[in-house]
């Protein structure tokens, strides 16, 4: 069949395409991605051999701006912690000192405004939250105000002012370990980080001291670096972590919509039209 394949569509980083793939595929023209980074792919090895490639922005933001905020609320009123202790059978009253943190009124750091950052300052301003950015391009004045965002022209500034801490970027080499001690000695000590971008983009080592040592309050991760910890990793011996596995996109309206989105590049790409979602080579 290897004449006849003229798309691929990548579900879950597989299959992996390197260049053995795309020389055993000549008439290959477009590869399409079910979700937004594309750090995976060898993007110039793949535009090299003529094939376009597709990601699928619009279909993700969603769930994942909902993950995050569950995320956020779940590290703040310690909702792992207090289902241990309710499904615990040597329970015979609950704990008084489970105390969370407010969300209602609190600074919320937003690293990455694009699709699924804005999203979130959606959900955020519901709590009344007031929320900091920072992006490689400011936000419209009006995008701004319709979420009351104030816009950080520098990192420091976010980090220092911020309760919570969301990173929403995609894991390029500028950014890669872009959170690490500095920044987290940045942040305040009842500060909490939240990573639903890649594992990556957070030094794990400097991450685990910054929780030890209690230069933040917590961590919350939908991403690690790999996917899954290997079992003696310390992250996974701290109470004041939570750790989901990659759950940002996972809904079945979102596993279709994505689907879907693939579809509609693919047959573009196919029919000569320009791709709704091409990604380029940087």
């Amino acid at each position: 069949l290897r004449d006849k394949v003229q798309a691929i569509y990548l579900w879950w980083h597989k299959p992996v395409v390197d260049r053995e793939l795309l020389q055993s595929l000549p008439n290959l023209k477009v590869i399409a991605n079910s979700g937004v980074g594309m750090d995976h792919l060898d993007l110039k090895l793949i535009a090299g051999f003529g094939v376009k490639m597709a990601n699928a922005p619009h279909a993700v933001s969603n769930s994942t701006a909902d993950t995050g905020m569950a995320l956020l609320l779940a590290s703040a009123r310690r909702i792992v912690e207090g289902c241990r202790v309710a499904v615990s059978p040597n329970v015979e009253y609950c704990e008084a000192d489970l105390l969370g943190v407010e969300v209602t009124r609190a600074t919320l750091g937003i690293i990455g405004m694009g699709s699924i950052g804005y999203k979130i300052a959606l959900r955020a301003r519901a709590f009344e939250m007031n929320i900091l950015y920072h992006n490689r391009t400011r936000r419209k004045e009006q995008e701004e105000q319709l979420v009351g965002a104030t816009y950080c022209g520098k990192l420091e500034s976010l980090l220092q002012q911020s309760d919570f801490v969301m990173v929403v970027v995609s894991l390029t080499p500028q950014t890669r370990k872009l959170i690490g001690k500095r920044e987290m000695e940045l942040m305040k000590p009842t500060a909490t980080l939240i990573n639903i971008s890649r594992g990556a983009v957070v030094d794990q080592e400097a991450l685990v001291s910054a929780l030890q040592d209690g230069v933040i309050r917590a961590a919350a991760l939908d991403v690690t670096y790999p996917e899954p910890l290997p079992r003696d990793h310390p992250l996974l011996k701290l109470k004041n972590v939570i750790i989901t596995p990659h759950l940002g996109i996972k809904t079945e309206k979102t596993s279709r919509m994505i689907t879907e989105e693939a579809v509609e590049n693919i047959l573009a790409a196919l029919h000569g039209l320009p791709m709704p979602n091409e990604v380029l080579p940087s």
